[in-house]
């Protein structure tokens, strides 16, 4: 068909999946922007796009604040329909519409000996296996349970972490711990095999993932609300106490900022050091 004369759908959300498609967002953020997009529809009563307005917005923004949604699911509500009313309708009405302020509040982040428990009430080998790749690597859960085996250098000690945050590659640390347990698997898996598989073969989902992850808190008496994410903090906050330079941490997070690493200062045990001057 010549080019000249091709014309998408006319379909508002078609365009808008299209639109996020050709943008290469992930699966995940194009499922998560199409579901703000039709619940805000919805709560409209389904009425037409092209007659939604900024006070329809801001009405919905506004329920999700008073249902205790957090500004940062706000501002991903934001971002969805700002996107699709605004480069998908060509509506302008975003300007009058304020973005929720960030909330500033500082990571979880467990202690060494919690974390040794953890490993040690994982259940089982592949259980502990995940609990020590989140750990030891800073990987986040959708990067984990991506990983293939070819991803894996062993003679370099090193792991690729293909499309993280922002659809970009990064090494992460291959931690010797697992080192013998990752070259058995090599043996009987294929390069393009995933390192973590169910049943029937297939990868592991995140939500089977988080599930190891609370259930090893819970039989390990780790009273602080434990997420694959919590372990990633830990990562980043255990390197910094040991001395790593923050540019180093920055790196195997993939952060593309350092003022995003910056925040692990906040909760690094160096400030525990400080003597408190009643304690003088």
């Amino acid at each position: 068909m010549n080019a000249h004369y091709y014309r998408p759908s006319r379909d508002p959300m078609a365009l808008f999946e299209e639109e996020m498609r050709l943008r290469c967002l992930s699966v995940k953020t194009r499922k998560t922007y199409c579901l703000f997009v039709n619940g805000c529809l919805h709560y409209l009563n389904n009425k037409s796009p092209k007659d939604v307005t900024a006070n329809d917005v801001r009405a919905y923004l506004d329920m999700l604040v008073k249902t205790g949604k957090s500004s940062s699911t706000l501002n991903t509500a934001y971002s969805s329909l700002q996107f699709y009313f605004g480069r998908i309708l060509h509506r302008k009405f975003f300007v009058t519409i304020p973005r929720a302020r960030k909330e500033k509040k500082l990571p979880q982040v467990l202690s060494k000996e919690e974390m040794k428990r953890m490993i040690i009430c994982a259940g089982n080998l592949k259980h502990t296996c995940i609990i020590q790749m989140l750990y030891g690597t800073g990987m986040r859960v959708g990067e984990l349970v991506r990983l293939r085996m070819r991803d894996i250098d062993f003679d370099r000690n090193l792991i690729m972490v293909r499309y993280g945050k922002g659809a970009k590659d990064r090494t992460a640390l291959l931690p010797v711990a697992v080192r013998e347990t990752l070259l058995r698997q090599s043996r009987v898996k294929q390069g393009g095999d995933f390192l973590f598989t169910n049943g029937r073969g297939g990868r592991l989902t995140e939500e089977t993932i988080q599930k190891v992850v609370r259930h090893a808190a819970t039989r390990a008496d780790v009273t602080k609300l434990v997420t694959p994410h919590t372990l990633r903090h830990t990562f980043a906050t255990h390197l910094l106490e040991t001395g790593t330079d923050l540019r180093y941490i920055q790196e195997l997070l993939g952060h593309a900022s350092v003022k995003t690493t910056e925040i692990y200062t906040h909760v690094a045990a160096s400030i525990g050091a400080i003597t408190s001057p009643l304690d003088v």
